[in-house]
């Protein structure tokens, strides 16, 4: 299995588990599922009493997106110029990043031109898009979007791809 870390901050992202599929040549978009976590029914074997039947404990179990809750992305909110301000910042430290790994400059090229032209598409549909970010919750590493399909019940979520590094476990 591959995990996909954050090249700044070496959260964990997202793996290959998910099927995983490169978009525009600089995005991967991965599906996600509403998954149910948390305390369910559980049955002891005791007969509750009259009294505490009207006591019924709390339900705990939330349904929360498998993505999310796998990889504890943490939500945080932006305004469309916030956002922008951010994504300007991280694309110049994916840069100096992909540049310190000894990237082609094919690849940084590739890279800088891929990403203006996605971050116009995100921002397009700004009011579509929550905002995610990685465990350590630095907010100087990537923002994963997190969105639905057309059909309005499946989300996904969108990983810039030049901001991974892959390790294999």
């Amino acid at each position: 299995m591959i995990i996909y870390k954050d090249i700044i901050t070496g959260d964990e992202l997202i793996s290959d588990s998910y099927d995983v599929k490169l978009v525009d040549g600089v995005v991967y978009e991965a599906d996600c599922k509403k998954i149910t976590v948390g305390v369910g029914n559980i049955d002891i074997g005791a007969n509750a009493s009259a009294e505490e039947a009207s006591e019924e404990a709390d339900d705990q179990a939330q349904t929360v997106i498998d993505v999310v809750h796998s990889f504890r992305l943490n939500e945080t909110q932006f305004d469309k110029k916030s956002y922008l301000s951010h994504l300007k910042g991280y694309m110049k430290a994916v840069k100096t990043k992909l540049a310190a790994k000894g990237a082609s400059e094919e690849t940084i090229k590739e890279f800088e031109t891929g990403a203006q032209g996605y971050a116009k598409k995100i921002v397009g549909s700004f009011k579509d898009y929550e905002f995610l970010i990685g465990e350590s919750m630095d907010p100087d590493g990537m923002v994963v979007l997190l969105n639905y399909r057309e059909d309005g019940v499946t989300p996904y979520v969108t990983i810039w791809k030049h901001g991974l590094t892959e390790e294999k476990v």
